[in-house]
Parts: C-alpha cells; sequence; structure tokens
C-alpha cells in the first residue's frame, strides 16, 4: 500500500508582525451583565520598575462608566479593549467612545485565556490588557453611530418579514383543519388578491362555496370553478371564522409596520452624506446624482443596479457593511468577514474539505437572496448561477454567486464613481470555453513535440 507524497514546498521568508509593547496605556474590560472588571495597565512608576495593573470592578450603570471614561481619560489611556459579551458590550462601547477614548471590540475566543490557568473575571481582564498592550487581538467591525440606526431599522424589517411570513403558515395550517384547500388553488395565499378576498370572507361568516368562488378573478388558473371544486367539502367549526380574523388582522398589522420601517430605513440613509449622489455640476445632497447623467449615483442606487437586488435589498445591505470600504483592504476581506470564504484546512501532507467560515449571517443571507433573485435573469450572475449549479449543486452555487455579488458590492462602495456593468450571458461561453480550446490545442501540439508560442491577432 503506497504512501501520499508529502508536497514540498521551498523555503519561504515570511515577515512577521512586530509584536512589541505598542501601547504604553490600555485597558482591558472583561464585560457581564451588572458590572464589568477593569484592568488598567500603566508604564512603571520609576525608571527600571515593572509596569503597573490597577483592577476595578466597575458597575454597569451609565453614571459608572462615565465616571471610569474620566478615569482613563485622566491615565491617557491609548486603547480600550472589551470583549464582545451577548450584547452587554454595547452600553461599555457607545459611552466610553462617546467620551472620546479609542475603543476595541474583539471576538472572545481571540482573547480567550490560556488552557490550566485559573479564570476568573478580573484575571481575564487582566489578560485582555495584556494581549491588547502587544498589539495581539484582532479588533472586531463595529460600525459608526449612523450605521448602527439603520441596521437596526433593516434588522427590525427582517424580523418583521418573517413573522408575517410565519403568520401565514399558520393561517394556512388552520385553513386545512377546516378542510378548506384555497392554496391548492391560488399560486400563494400572501400574494394573490382572490385569496385574500375569500379569506375576509371566511373570517365574516360565508361557508357556501359558490358563493365564495365568486369573489375570485376571472384570471385564477382554473377559473372560478377551480376555486369552487377546492372549497368543496370545506368542514369550518364555529371557532374558525374568529381565529381566521385574528390571523389577517395581524398580518395587515405586520403589513403596516414593514412600510413604516421601510420609510424610516430610506429616510435614516438619505440622512447619511457619505450615501449622497452628485450631480453633474458636482453638487451633492439626498436628492442628488439620481438622473442618467449624475456623476455618481446614491450608494443605494449603485447597488440596485447589480441584477437581484432590490432598493430596499441594497439599503439593508449598506445597514450591514457600511458606506466606508476601507475597513475592509480587499474584497475578500469583506467575503471572509461575511462568512463567505471557505476556511483553509491543512495538516501535514493532508488537506482537508474546506470549512464554512462564520461571520455576518445578516449580510450573508442578503447576498444568497441577490444571488436568488438573479438566478431568473438573462445576465452574466444568472448565467454564473447555472452554470455553478452543475458542477456544484445548487447550495454551494448559491454560496459562490452572493460572494461575487459581495465582491461587485465592495469595488461599488469603494468608489462612488463606478457604476454596474453586466457582461452578459454569454461572457462564460466567449471566455472561458476559448480559453479551455487553446489549452486543448496547446496539449495536442506539445504531443506531436511541438514548442508553439500564442500571440493575439492584431485587429
Amino acid at each position: 500500500m503506497g504512501h501520499a507524497r508529502a508536497r514540498k514546498i521551498s523555503a519561504q521568508l515570511v515577515e512577521d508582525e512586530d509584536y512589541q509593547l505598542r501601547y504604553e496605556r490600555v485597558a482591558g474590560i472583561d464585560v457581564a451583565k451588572a458590572k464589568a472588571d477593569v484592568c488598567t495597565r500603566l508604564p512603571p512608576a520609576r525608571e527600571g520598575g515593572r509596569r503597573a495593573s490597577r483592577v476595578e470592578e466597575v458597575p454597569a450603570t451609565a453614571r459608572e462608566v462615565l465616571a471610569l471614561a474620566g478615569r482613563l481619560l485622566a491615565d491617557g489611556v491609548q486603547l480600550a479593549v472589551m470583549e464582545a459579551t451577548s450584547d452587554y458590550w454595547r452600553l461599555w462601547y457607545y459611552l466610553l467612545e462617546g467620551a472620546g477614548l479609542r475603543v476595541q471590540l474583539v471576538n472572545p475566543a481571540s482573547a480567550r485565556q490560556l488552557a490550566g490557568r485559573p479564570k476568573t473575571d478580573r484575571l481575564d481582564a487582566q489578560w485582555i490588557a495584556r494581549l491588547a498592550e502587544m498589539g495581539l487581538l484582532r479588533p472586531s467591525f463595529v460600525p459608526p453611530p449612523e450605521i448602527r440606526a439603520l441596521r437596526d431599522l433593516a434588522r427590525t424589517r427582517l424580523q418583521l418579514v418573517r413573522d408575517r411570513t410565519r403568520e401565514w403558515q399558520r393561517l394556512e395550517k388552520l385553513l386545512e383543519g377546516a378542510l378548506v384547500k384555497l392554496s391548492s388553488a391560488v399560486w400563494s395565499l400572501a400574494r394573490t388578491q382572490t385569496a385574500r378576498l375569500i379569506l375576509e370572507a371566511l373570517a365574516d361568516g360565508e361557508r357556501d362555496p359558490r358563493a365564495l368562488a365568486a369573489l375570485a378573478s376571472g384570471h385564477v388558473k382554473g377559473g372560478r370553478a377551480a376555486i369552487e371544486a377546492a372549497l368543496d367539502g370545506m368542514m369550518p367549526g364555529r371557532h374558525h371564522p374568529g381565529l381566521i380574523r385574528i390571523h389577517l388582522d395581524h398580518i395587515t398589522f405586520l403589513d403596516r409596520s414593514v412600510r413604516a420601517v421601510e420609510e424610516q430605513t430610506e429616510a435614516a440613509l438619505d440622512a447619511v452624506p457619505a450615501a449622497w449622489g452628485t450631480d453633474p455640476s458636482g453638487e451633492t445632497g439626498p436628492q442628488a446624482g439620481r438622473g442618467e447623467d449624475a456623476a455618481a449615483l446614491p450608494a443605494a442606487e449603485r447597488l440596485a443596479e447589480i441584477p437581484g437586488v432590490s432598493p430596499q435589498l441594497a439599503r439593508a445591505i449598506i445597514a450591514e457593511t457600511g458606506l466606508d470600504m476601507t475597513r475592509f483592504p480587499t474584497a475578500a476581506h469583506l467575503a471572509s468577514w461575511a462568512g463567505l470564504a471557505p476556511i483553509a484546512r491543512q495538516s501535514g501532507p493532508r488537506t482537508r474539505k474546506p470549512g464554512n467560515g462564520q461571520g455576518d449571517a445578516y449580510l450573508k443571507g442578503y447576498c444568497t437572496q441577490a444571488a436568488n433573485g438573479a438566478a431568473r435573469t438573462q445576465t452574466f450572475l444568472g448565467e454564473r448561477l447555472r452554470r455553478l449549479s452543475k458542477r456544484l449543486g445548487g447550495n454551494r452555487a448559491r454560496c459562490a454567486v452572493a460572494r461575487s455579488v459581495l465582491v461587485i458590492i465592495w469595488h461599488l462602495l469603494s468608489d462612488p464613481a463606478a457604476r454596474y456593468t453586466d457582461l452578459g450571458p454569454g461572457w462564460h461561453a466567449r471566455k472561458t470555453d476559448r480559453d479551455r480550446k487553446i489549452r486543448a490545442h496547446l496539449r495536442q501540439l506539445q504531443a506531436l513535440g511541438l514548442d508553439v508560442t500564442i500571440t493575439p491577432a492584431t485587429a
């Protein structure tokens, strides 16, 4: 039985980061629900002495946190670092940031105490401070206040939409229990006016299948006869009309809430100067850059040019990524932060299947939603999804196209003057198939003992 031959890798000179003392004055904060332990690391009091650590317990109240900020500013603290513990870190981060301190949020996994060491909140705070002063902690992305407000609105809308979907599912289950097969006769209970009219009549106590079918539109597939056949034999009880009314009222309330949040989201984004467009004259503002000859489109409209991305989805994406792409040096960094980049797993001669990255689940879902929307279009992204689905399967293909969408988003947000230009569904055939034919012909010529050099023909 043969052994796998290890791939020989030539020696490389790798430049390492200089993990010397980077900050003379730092604060490490171990956050809990009702309090936090704070370790302040300061320079030695005398020449040749040891660095000093001051550890204190601070209650999680706005007054005490602001008092702590005053002490840290008086000590000249250059950096305050804390773990992302549930949502408890927000009070500390927002107030310390507002007081003028430089604050970093780090992943608890990167600040974990060494195995075998005693673990207490005070020791954790000291450990965080020691790692912070050496620059060994990688900060997490925390958006600025205006993007945080936009994110709250976008995520609230998403939760409301999900609640509305669940309410429709509960209603459909209730109808099935009453032998009302309406969902079999219409393509969607939630999106057809016919279904809503019939449900309203059922909630009002109407039980005659013919009278209910008369409410249907004449354009329904199968006609009113199909609706009557689906309702024939239904057995609603006395309680069903009241329950149907409760579900319909809740859905109506959720519809109004979703529209209200969408309006607030649009207004919140229009209030951010970085999202404004630019007119041909160079003027900028909330309503600038909306014409065809605009020097720069508003950020949401730039993203909405991508196939599968609606204006509402564009605002939700901006709420997650922000508008400042300098936080992500390359598009690959943004894809990794969103969990759309595979994680390499290699040990010795063995290379395992790459794992799924963990990142911003909201952004990953938005990009996957855009990929699903692009699948039904005759565009570059739509054709890419169809080609990859044949080889990788639907889920992996959607993930790959979602990453492509995010790479496009990074470029559009990095350059306000950039515009999306679709390569067309035939790009793969023109580019990929042509290169494959060239390589195949070269291999055939090389097999005949010929050394061929390829040069493009001049026009």
